[in-house]
């Protein structure tokens, strides 16, 4: 029989077909934007499917759940996003998703507060999918504002690689509500000026202002992660070479240490 273990993430790719399919049925759907959508649901099952065995678990737990449908709408939102860039796509449909995608990211963690199922591996699966939804939005809204949103997008990735380069950075950080508050204000900014209900001097503000706190937030994490960094123990030094005694020599008497007799020592006098 095959465990949950394996069919729980596949359910997830499931779902993204299928909500691919009801975007191409509906505002229409590019082979482009099949691809992309496709390639998102398979890396998330592949990605979802080693966590669980790296965490032991052998199924999802309730909130899992939620972000994993967070994850299918990110997947039709990425997919519109690629759409756009070669024609024009239903701007409502793609700021619909992304509305509901980040109400549940609200949803999921009450849920699993409230279940008693809070997992490193549930927190980790939302941070990812928050994150790639934020570089999605960005990604599209870039042709309105400009390349240099790009970087709320990439400010996420860019602190997992410089991890591989400094080890003090892959260590664990408290936990932090403002970090919450900040990660949610980049997705609504991005999916109010992706609507394109403001003009774009403001949406170049508010967009500003978000990348403002995002630059607070990490550098407060880097500077936490800097001042508890573990420092190496300092070497220990070499031991000084010790004399062999000359031949006939007698060591010092110390107090309290019983001095062994030679054999060639009898009544304290050489024979």
């Amino acid at each position: 029989m095959v465990s949950a273990l394996r069919t729980d993430p596949f359910t997830g790719a499931i779902l993204q077909v299928g909500v691919l399919a009801a975007l191409a049925g509906t505002v229409g759907l590019s082979a482009y934007g099949w691809l992309a959508g496709l390639l998102f649901g398979v890396v998330t099952v592949a990605a979802l499917g080693y966590g669980l065995r790296r965490s032991g678990a052998d199924r999802l737990g309730p909130a899992d759940w939620v972000t994993l449908t967070r994850a299918t709408l990110t997947g039709g939102v990425a997919a519109l996003t690629v759409d756009s860039f070669r024609e024009p796509i239903v701007v409502p449909v793609l700021v619909a998703l992304s509305a509901v995608a980040l109400s549940l990211d609200w949803v999921d963690g009450q849920v699993a507060r409230r279940t008693g199922t809070v997992s490193a591996l549930g927190a980790r699966f939302d941070m990812e999918v928050d994150s790639f939804l934020v570089l999605v939005l960005c990604g599209y809204v870039a042709d309105q504002v400009g390349a240099w949103v790009l970087v709320i997008g990439a400010m996420r990735y860019v602190f997992v690689a410089a991890g591989w380069v400094l080890p003090w950075m892959r260590g664990s950080l408290p936990p932090r509500y403002w970090r919450k508050v900040v990660a949610a204000t980049q997705g609504i900014a991005l999916a109010v000026v992706a609507a394109g209900v403001l003009p774009r001097p403001l949406a170049v503000a508010v967009l500003l202002g978000a990348l403002a706190l995002l630059v607070e937030s990490f550098g407060r994490d880097v500077g936490w992660l800097w001042r508890h960094r573990v420092r190496p123990a300092p070497r220990a030094l070499p031991a000084a070479p010790v004399s062999p005694a000359p031949a006939g020599h007698r060591p010092e008497w110390t107090p309290g240490v019983r001095i062994a007799r030679q054999p060639a020592e009898v009544g304290g006098r050489h024979r």
